[in-house]
């Protein structure tokens, strides 16, 4: 029992024999746990350390400076979240972390802005632009390594390469850089509540300080130690909707950081086109096993987990 490790390199391999093996160890996966390290991307060492020290100049700037970008200014959730603006866990308290988002950059003229304004738009940018540059090549760089999973996810799946990637037109896919600093008190032990993702996909880069945890399903909760290079993939619920619930989301949580200690992660949610139509696919589904939900948009789906998630929407829809 554990989180399985699987090979990137392996499932971009030109050998269809190697190819395919990896491909039924990451269907596999996706199946029983919904989480896995993915090892051998194209997101070097280098890029890894720039992210690293973009996020400690980000968040170590005045909180009067972030400020200048808060992201209740941003009607389409773009721009700085201070400490306690999120809670993942809607029973317990407020998440002990300050975020960062972004998306793909359109003007606020732009067709989809105008009728999606809450998803699509402009973004809220850092002034430095050493950390905008780096995220930038990141968010670059991230994007096509999620292209290649989700292609050969639908492989695993039996469906046409292209079938999720063929969504990502005018997607919206969020980079966030997440600084947990310490905390307050011992009272407060979630960095982030337990939660599930609601988009396709989310790849995670995280330090190594470590403190993502994964609830198995049988109830207990394994620790996703940082593996040095790695990313850890997780299943959203999009895409446990877009299977029948063959591929699943599992909850997640971060325990809040120690004395002194400050965390940082990098999730990157993949989420397809906002008119994407999400029905079941048609290999997961059958006359012993119909679907089991109703076709949704993509957009409309996560607009709603949006507004379920922060104080300042819940505001806004009350």
């Amino acid at each position: 029992m554990g989180i399985p490790l699987i090979d990137y390199s392996k499932l971009t391999s030109p050998d269809k024999a190697e190819r395919a093996k990896e491909i039924q160890f990451l269907d596999t996966a996706c199946r029983e746990i919904g989480f896995f390290y993915l090892i051998n991307t194209d997101i070097d060492k280098a890029l890894i350390k720039r992210m690293m020290t973009a996020a400690k100049r980000f968040f170590d700037a005045p909180l009067e400076e972030k400020l200048k970008i808060d992201i209740k200014n941003s009607i389409n959730h773009r721009g700085y979240g201070p400490v306690g603006e999120e809670q993942l866990d809607e029973v317990n308290k407020a998440d002990w972390k300050e975020t960062f988002d972004m998306a793909l950059d359109l003007p606020s003229d732009h067709p989809l802005a105008v009728k999606y304004p809450k998803m699509y738009g402009r973004n809220q940018n850092p002034s430095d632009p050493v950390v905008l540059e780096t995220l930038h090549d990141y968010y670059v760089t991230a994007f096509g390594v999620a292209q290649q999973l989700l292609r050969a996810m639908a492989e695993a799946l039996d469906l046409e390469a292209d079938f999720f990637g063929r969504c990502f037109k005018d997607h919206v896919t969020v980079l966030r850089m997440i600084h947990y600093p310490p905390r307050p008190a011992d009272s407060h032990d979630n960095g982030a509540g337990a939660h599930t993702d609601y988009g396709c996909v989310t790849l995670l880069l995280q330090d190594d300080i470590g403190g993502l945890e994964v609830k198995h399903r049988n109830g207990e909760w394994l620790k996703a130690t940082p593996m040095e290079g790695a990313l850890v993939v997780n299943i959203g619920d999009l895409m446990q909707r877009w299977t029948n619930d063959e591929y699943i989301s599992t909850a997640h949580r971060v325990q809040a950081s120690a004395a002194g200690v400050h965390r940082y992660s990098f999730p990157f949610f993949v989420e397809p086109d906002y008119e994407t139509t999400v029905a079941c696919v048609p290999t997961c589904q059958s006359a012993i096993k119909p679907a089991k939900y109703q076709p949704i948009y993509s957009g409309d789906w996560i607009q709603s987990r949006f507004d379920a998630t922060y104080a300042y929407r819940e505001k806004e829809t009350a």
